[in-house]
Formats: structure tokens, C-alpha cells, sequence
């Protein structure tokens, strides 16, 4: 673990890594490439598991939606688990149960079977994302070394993200259940080598009991949340249905607030919402992943359906953003050390924000190196900017005994920003459907939706810059040890 923070005169100096520090930190982002990969895959594949399974539009879409229903859903409940039980251990559980989902969801043969082994695969990431999270931030020092194994780690869900969309173009060719298999190999080498690398970690003991009732109120109201929000363009925003589904989850969050408030030991504990770099980092995550979520979304369609792009060749056209934060994964973490996260935070929702406006100018029949690449560019640039900075200010300054709870917080945010902004993307999409589908028309009706997920990443930009007004003086960090026995150590600085 590491030490208490200290005075150092020292000056900046390397940290060498071993080679056990870094398989550690591979099982950990194989872990989140499979999250990553396991939802860009799937969107691909819809029209061949429709086909193939006899299956409505309707029952299409939960095979997306009962991913995202177990994964945002539970979150918060995976986080403190992890906390509670040790972080080891709940990892390598959930990832063993994801690798048989995988397997399962590949050999099924029936609608209801696929969609219930993808809730089970959300579910399962719903804990290896937080406790994996919460193993780096307590197996890395705060700092340098923390910053740059964090931009290592979030660089492979963009990587994930891409590699998906181009092998689910390719695996679909043949077979669909491929996409769903893929995952399973992956998944049980990540175990095997967890088994051996990853440090363990002992069960929190001096803890005030479990907060049964938190935990069911907690994860009620994110299951009825995210459930809500995935049928509302369905069932109509205005329905009964909708407005009172939105009651109820109004009503379990204030009983939830209100439970975790009272509770000697919370799922939440509300305390550390008083953090303003903490409350920027959460909105952020809304901010960032439900606007690129939209874009993402109404990019496909229009490559796809006006521009009548394959699937394989619209993956292609993201594939420079994710090469860009691919390639800059390493260096991400130094330039944290060196402008800190409440300016880099601000940089890239600013790149985020020109890529997405520059994109309202597209028409029926772009060049894509004028009028499609550089917008890619500038989204990669924020991708590989923000996210490892919002997970780097979301973890610095928390108790070891709180990143498990904290990295739930974040990735719960992260997803239910991406279910709600999707929800009204598509929601504005749908109200400018117009009467004569000719493609210029189509193309009309998209728009509203680019200038929604433009503002979204706007209103991310404009409470990032709320963090510049803070000056925070400069700490220093002597790194007495990692959880992993064989990391060598030296004296250096901190930066937020």
C-alpha cells in the first residue's frame, strides 16, 4: 500500500515497472476492453440475430438494452461490494461469470435465452468495473504512477470500443454467434492470469455492518432508472406510463438518500459528493459518454442508411478516433502530471465540442477526409484527453476503502448519462420525422439530433471550467510500496 503523504524535496523521478506490475495492470484492461468490445459488437449483429431467431424490432433491442439494464443497474451495488469483499475476489468471480454469459449467449437458440445471458453479462461487468477500477487506485500510488497506469486503463475502452465495430463487421459475415463468443476465450485467460497476478486484497473489517436496505434501494431505483429511459421513446415520453415510472424512481432515490443519510455504514456515503472535483467528475461522465453516445449513434445511421456504407466500412471511418487514443495512451498520463486533470478536463470537451459542430455541415455526399476525418480526429483527441482524466480526478484524494464505491459512482454515472442522452437523441430524431423520407429529408430530421449532443458536450465543457477557478497547491507523495511486492519506487510529485 502506500504511505501517508509526506513533505519531498526531491524531484521528479521514473518509476520503473515490473513485469508484474504490468501483467497486473493487462488482466485489469482486458477486463475493460471486453466491456468496451462487448457493446459495439453487439449493434452489428442486430439484423443477423433478428433474422436468424425470428425476433421483432421490439424484442431486438432488449439484446442491447438487457446489457446496459444489468450493467447501469448495478453499479453502485457492485462498487461497495468490492469494497466489502475484497476486490480480488469479487473480480475474479464476476469475470468468470461473464466469460460463461458469453459462451451461453453464443450457443442459445431462443429470444428470451439471449436477452437474459446479456443481462447476465451486465450484471457481471456492473462488478469487475469498479472493483477493477479500485484495484489500480489502490495498487498505484496517487500521482504519477497512478495517472499514467489510469490513462493505460481507459485507453482500452475506446480500443475495445473500435476493434468492435470493425470484428463485428467481420465476425457477422460468417455468423453472429461469433460476436457473441468472442468474449469467452478473452475473458478466461484474463482469470487464469488474474489468478496468479492480481494482488489480494483483504475484506474491509472495521465496517459498520451492510446497508441491506441502501443496497436495495440503491439498485431499484438505477434498474428502474435506466429502465425507464430505454423504453421511454416506445412507450412515449408523455405516457402515463413514462411519468409515473419516473415518479417511482423520484421516490425510491429520495428514500435512498434518505436511508444512506441515517446508515453507520452507506452503499453511498453522500459525504463525498461535498467534493467539488468530485461532483465536476461525475457530471462530466454523463457530459462525455451521453454525448458521444448520440453522435455515435446518429453517425451509424447516417453512414449506413443514407450514405449506404457496410457495416465493416463505417467502422473504418470511426477507427482514427480510436487509433488517436490508442497511440496516445501512454503519454495521457504525464501530460496529467504536468497541466493537471481541471485543465485537461476543459481542453477536451472543447475538441469534443468542434468535432461534433463541424459534423453539422455534412451532407449526402462527403469527402471523408474533408468532411467526416477531422471531426474523428477531434473526438479522439477528447476521448483520450477527458476520460482518463475524469477517472483520475474522480479516484485522487479518496480513502483506499472508498475507490470501490467511488469507481461504482463514476461508472454509473458514465452509463446512465449514455442510456439518458440516447434516449433523447433519438426522441428529438423521432419528433422531426419527416412525412416523405427522401434522404435529404432524413438527413434534415438528424440534425436536431447532432445540435442535441453538441450541447450536451457544451454543458460538459461549461462545468469543467468550474475547476479552474480552484487553485490547489502542489503535494508531494513518497511511495513507500505498492500492493505489489516487486514495484520498484521512488519519490514523486502530485498533481490533481
Amino acid at each position: 500500500m502506500t504511505s501517508p503523504l509526506t513533505p519531498s524535496a526531491s524531484p521528479s523521478a521514473a518509476v520503473r515497472w515490473t513485469p508484474r506490475l504490468w501483467g497486473t495492470l493487462l488482466v485489469l484492461c482486458a477486463a475493460m476492453f471486453l466491456d468496451a468490445l462487448d457493446v459495439s459488437m453487439v449493434g452489428v449483429a442486430l439484423p443477423s440475430i433478428g433474422a436468424d431467431l425470428h425476433l421483432s424490432t421490439s424484442t431486438l433491442q432488449w439484446v442491447v438494452s438487457g446489457y446496459i439494464l444489468g450493467y447501469g443497474g448495478l453499479l453502485l451495488l457492485g462498487g461497495r461490494t468490492a469494497d466489502l469483499l475484497g476486490r480480488r475476489q469479487v473480480f475474479l468471480v464476476a469475470l468468470g461469470v461473464f466469460a460463461l454469459a458469453s459462451l451461453l449467449g453464443g450457443l442459445v437458440d431462443s429470444g428470451p435465452l439471449l436477452i437474459a445471458s446479456r443481462f447476465v453479462k451486465g450484471l457481471s461487468a456492473a462488478f469487475t468495473a469498479p472493483a477493477g477500477l479500485s484495484i489500480i487506485t489502490t495498487t498505484f500510488p496517487e500521482g504519477p504512477l497512478r495517472n499514467r497506469a489510469l490513462s493505460i486503463y481507459t485507453t482500452c475502452a475506446a480500443t475495445g470500443f473500435s476493434m468492435g465495430l470493425v470484428l463485428s463487421g467481420l465476425l457477422t459475415e460468417a455468423s453472429w454467434r461469433l460476436t457473441m463468443l468472442l468474449p469467452a476465450p478473452i475473458a478466461l485467460i484474463a482469470l487464469v492470469a488474474g489468478l496468479k497476478l492480481l494482488p489480494r486484497s483483504a475484506r474491509e473489517k472495521d465496517h459498520d455492518g451492510y446497508d441491506v436496505p441502501g443496497a436495495v434501494l440503491g439498485t431499484a431505483s438505477m434498474l428502474l432508472l435506466v429502465f425507464t429511459v430505454v423504453q421511454a421513446p416506445e412507450a412515449g415520453w408523455a405516457s402515463a406510463r413514462t411519468l409515473l415510472s419516473f415518479l417511482a424512481v423520484a421516490v425510491l432515490l429520495t428514500a435512498f438518500v434518505l436511508v444512506e443519510r441515517r446508515s453507520a455504514g452507506p452503499l453511498v456515503r453522500l459525504g463525498v459528493l461535498r467534493s467539488g472535483n468530485q461532483v465536476r467528475a461525475q457530471f462530466g461522465a454523463v457530459a462525455f459518454f451521453g454525448s458521444y453516445v448520440g453522435f455515435q449513434f446518429l453517425t451509424t445511421l447516417y453512414m449506413q442508411s443514407l450514405l449506404g456504407w457496410s457495416a465493416l466500412h463505417t467502422a473504418l471511418a470511426f477507427l482514427p478516433a480510436g487509433a488517436l487514443v490508442a497511440v496516445s495512451s501512454t503519454k495521457v498520463g504525464s501530460i496529467v502530471d504536468r497541466f493537471g486533470t481541471h485543465r485537461l478536463i476543459p481542453a477536451g470537451f472543447a475538441f469534443m465540442v468542434a468535432g461534433y459542430a463541424l459534423f453539422l455541415n455534412v451532407d449526402l455526399d462527403p469527402l471523408y477526409a474533408v468532411a467526416v476525418l477531422p471531426s474523428m480526429l477531434l473526438i479522439g483527441a477528447a476521448c483520450a484527453l477527458v476520460f482518463p482524466s475524469l477517472n483520475i480526478q474522480a479516484t485522487n484524494g479518496v480513502e483506499d476503502h472508498e475507490q470501490g464505491m467511488v469507481s461504482g459512482l463514476l461508472n454509473t454515472s458514465v452509463q446512465v448519462g449514455g442510456a439518458i442522452f440516447l434516449a433523447v437523441v433519438t426522441a428529438v430524431v423521432t419528433a422531426n420525422a419527416p412525412a416523405h423520407a427522401t434522404p435529404q429529408a432524413v438527413l434534415d430530421s438528424y440534425r436536431p439530433g447532432f445540435l442535441v449532443a453538441t450541447g450536451i458536450a457544451l454543458a460538459g465543457l461549461l462545468i469543467s471550467l468550474t475547476g479552474l477557478r480552484a487553485r490547489r497547491p502542489r503535494h508531494s507523495l513518497v511511495v513507500a510500496r505498492s500492493t505489489v511486492p516487486e514495484v520498484e519506487t521512488e519519490r514523486v510529485p502530485v498533481r490533481d
